[in-house]
């Protein structure tokens, strides 16, 4: 008998959870940015092993909320904690411990599932002083296991998933062998467009944003040609001329950078269509967060 189980990242924002995610899984399917709070929604993938099937779950970081979304993106990265056979708790490898982390501390402390601390980010830290930042992080709970690690290098990701796989219950695969994720093609293809968009606008853009995939449809009598047209939303007339640019230089730019890693995930050639509308204050709408495809399930 094979194992098998879920297993949930959580993590404050920028930690590198989607990065660890990809890495693990060995494709890219979450889409990951410099800028926090990068993953919205609860992001399922799926490895397949000779040992057994990991279902890995990336979720929004926690962090203070501002609006009604970042109330969405907490409430989904708690509740996915609970529902877990086992969670892993993302760190930076810095001697600061600020009150998010704090608080992440308490929060799992009230789970009844093993807990790992991951410290990411071990090919910039001081060596000399990892020992002391893991010691920090022991006097604010228990944990299962320590695992220092490179999301970004790979270092110590094979003995991460020796360890997971140790952890983990036989059971039957929850899973056929060619599913990879929950994402649905146009969720995936959206983000996509909104990861290049965080990547190249400036700062006071990129929490604003959301992308609306309108159309997504093979072109007749060529399958290997897909038609998508997208809109990218955002909360004021400012951030939409600056997501346009010059001349539309910015929106270009965003269009080409998207076409590509787009056309590489569906393995087929696109025709990449982009506008931008403003829809004030989206991210304290209800009904907007929901038709953005931020679902609360």
């Amino acid at each position: 008998m094979k194992k098998s189980g879920f297993v949930s990242f959580v993590g404050r924002p920028n930690v590198g959870k989607s990065t660890l995610m990809n890495r693990l899984l060995g494709r890219k399917i979450a889409i990951t940015s410099e800028k926090p709070q990068t993953t919205r929604n609860r992001i399922q993938t799926v490895l397949h092993e000779e040992r057994g099937q990991i279902v890995f779950v990336d979720t929004p970081g926690i962090h203070k909320s501002k609006n009604k979304l970042g109330d969405y993106m907490v409430s989904v990265a708690e509740r996915t904690a609970s529902d877990a056979d086992l969670v892993l708790w993302l760190v930076e490898a810095s001697n600061y411990i600020g009150a998010g982390d704090r608080s992440i501390a308490e929060t799992l402390k009230k789970k009844s599932v093993p807990v790992f601390l991951i410290v990411n980010k071990i090919d910039k830290a001081d060596k000399n002083q990892l020992l002391g930042i893991i010691d920090k992080y022991k006097d604010l709970m228990d944990f299962a296991e320590v695992i220092p690690v490179s999301a970004l290098s790979g270092d110590n990701l094979s003995h991460l998933l020796d360890v997971v796989f140790d952890y983990l219950e036989e059971g039957p695969a929850f899973y056929e062998e060619d599913m990879i994720t929950d994402q649905p093609e146009r969720q995936i293809v959206s983000e996509l467009i909104r990861e290049k968009a965080l990547k190249l606008l400036e700062e006071e853009v990129p929490h604003g944003i959301a992308v609306s995939i309108e159309r997504m449809k093979p072109v007749r009598n060529n399958r290997r040609l897909v038609e998508i047209q997208a809109t990218i939303i955002v909360e004021r007339e400012s951030h939409k001329r600056i997501v346009i640019g010059k001349k539309g230089s910015m929106l270009g730019k965003i269009r080409v950078q998207s076409k590509r890693d787009i056309e590489k995930f569906l393995q087929k050639d696109i025709v990449l269509e982009l506008w931008v509308k403003v829809k004030k204050d989206w991210r304290d709408s209800d009904f907007l967060i929901k038709n953005f495809g931020f679902r609360n399930e």
